[in-house]
């Protein structure tokens, strides 16, 4: 079973540029594609950005493209998020997410493994 644990929430002013963090273990982890994922209150989980296995191909939310860049370092299995320009409206609990590459399944759809989650609060 793959796990992962996010770090690197908190809360934050707007403006500010907080770097998550998301560890996988008990996965061959290149294989895997990583995406972070948010839902804030009273909404739907929504996607943040994704990244292929080999780190090669990104995908972005338009609501987030151009402010944060989605990284990973595969000999530490790690995943990062680093969320510049922050606004009120990225207040959300961010997820870490992994599916395995060969399954191409759009980040557009909810699948694979997920972790608990870190809390961005944004105060403006």
């Amino acid at each position: 079973q793959v796990q992962l644990v996010e770090s690197g929430g908190g809360m934050v002013q707007a403006g500010g540029s907080p770097r998550l963090s998301c560890a996988a273990s008990r996965v061959t982890f290149s294989s895997y594609d990583m995406g972070w994922y948010r839902q804030a209150p009273g909404k739907e989980r929504e996607f943040v950005a994704g990244i292929s296995g080999s780190g090669g191909s990104t995908d972005y939310a338009d609501s987030v493209k151009g402010r944060f860049t989605i990284s990973r370092d595969n000999a530490k299995n790690l995943v990062y998020l680093q969320m510049n320009g922050l606004k009120p409206e990225d207040t959300a609990m961010y997820y870490c997410n992994a599916r395995r590459s060969a399954v191409l399944i759009p980040w557009t759809r909810d699948y694979g493994y997920w972790g608990q989650g870190t809390r961005v609060t944004v105060s403006s």
